[in-house]
């Protein structure tokens, strides 16, 4: 009977599982607008704790957060402006070199494989750039900034629910999955201090990131330093697959206009550097062992949630990742699975 009952439970969980990711990945746009805004709001419940101590109402406790909230997008903006003004600003002796460059990159690939990757008589940039080419991808470029600014809008709606503890994420746990109160708030309480420790050593560690890149794009004369110190700083929040982008981007750019190799050599290897030193080096010091994570639950975890959600899955996969390991620490049955997501 026991094991008739066990084989039924686990044909169950072999049906239940692909079935919820299938909703996960169906219900996208609905689910991803909701996590973010959860990992959002829980960095700001602290103040908002601060605040309803000081006795001030929660509507304007919320208006508060907003208007911080607003002032980091603020800043960001400025910050796109002026990378975006970086890049204009220049001259077309850039295009021309790169486009040069390429050409005789393609030319000598074409010769060594015997192959013709362009049409002939026809240019690489010409056919890069083409009308065409435009407006075959306005299309789906255009498309996705309005998925983009539906899923901001979303999101920051779904900010302001979790704030007003419309939705509240105690509740829930108390009655779906743990079913006791004291544990409940037990959990409850560590999902927020890891998570809002995870949050803060990432942006930490991005912002010096960013930083370091510009600097060193600046020191080796590589243009558009803003501009690729912002990009390593926002790519930077992709777990390990962000710094091999970065790396591997810059020094695609590098190769155009950096004429010496041993310089680019030695350019490619400071950039390295920077992302080893704060991504391999002082990032795991900041986060602290209660909360590492074994290299192969990051990697399964990252290729799961990129292929459900995309872009948006491979941000928010280590988060999510925690939030799954703190929620099987607290059964008996599932310490074990919890013990084999750790490192260690």
């Amino acid at each position: 009977m026991l094991n008739d009952r066990r084989t039924t439970n686990i044909l169950l969980l072999i049906i239940v599982i692909p079935l919820v990711f299938y909703l996960l990945k169906t219900l996208s746009f609905i689910f991803i607008p909701l996590i973010f805004s959860m990992f959002i709001a829980l960095l700001f419940l602290p103040i908002m704790r601060w605040l309803t101590k000081r006795h001030i109402p929660k509507t304007i406790s919320i208006i508060i957060i907003v208007l911080i909230i607003f002032g980091f997008f603020k800043i960001g903006g400025e910050l796109v402006k002026l990378s975006s003004r970086e890049i204009l600003s220049t001259s077309d002796a850039f295009l021309l070199k790169a486009h040069e460059k390429i050409n005789a990159l393609i030319s000598n690939v074409e010769t060594f494989f015997g192959i013709d990757i362009f049409k002939e008589n026809t240019s690489i940039s010409t056919q890069i750039f083409s009308k065409e080419t435009l407006l075959e991808n306005f299309g789906p470029t255009l498309n996705y900034i309005q998925k983009s600014l539906t899923m901001v809008l979303m999101t920051a709606f779904f900010v302001v629910l979790w704030l007003a503890e419309s939705i509240n994420v105690h509740k829930v746990l108390n009655n779906t999955i743990l079913k006791q109160k004291h544990t409940s708030v037990k959990t409850f309480m560590k999902i927020e201090k890891d998570l809002i420790k995870f949050i803060k050593v990432k942006f930490l560690v991005s912002l010096l990131t960013g930083i370091g890149t510009g600097l060193a794009c600046y020191a080796f004369d590589v243009s558009f330093p803003i501009f690729w110190g912002l990009f390593a700083f926002i790519i930077n929040f992709i777990q390990m697959v962000g710094s091999f982008i970065t790396v591997i981007l810059l020094s695609i750019f590098a190769f155009v206009e950096i004429e010496t190799t041993s310089t680019l050599i030695f350019f490619t290897l400071s950039i390295t550097g920077v992302q080893v030193l704060f991504g391999a080096i002082l990032e795991p010091v900041f986060m602290g062992k209660s909360f590492s994570i074994n290299i192969i639950t990051v990697l399964v975890m990252l290729m799961l949630w990129g292929f459900i959600w995309g872009v948006p899955g491979l941000i928010m996969a280590i988060p999510i990742t925690v939030f799954i390991k703190i929620i099987l620490e607290q059964f008996k049955s599932t310490k074990l699975l919890a013990s084999l997501l750790s490192r260690g």
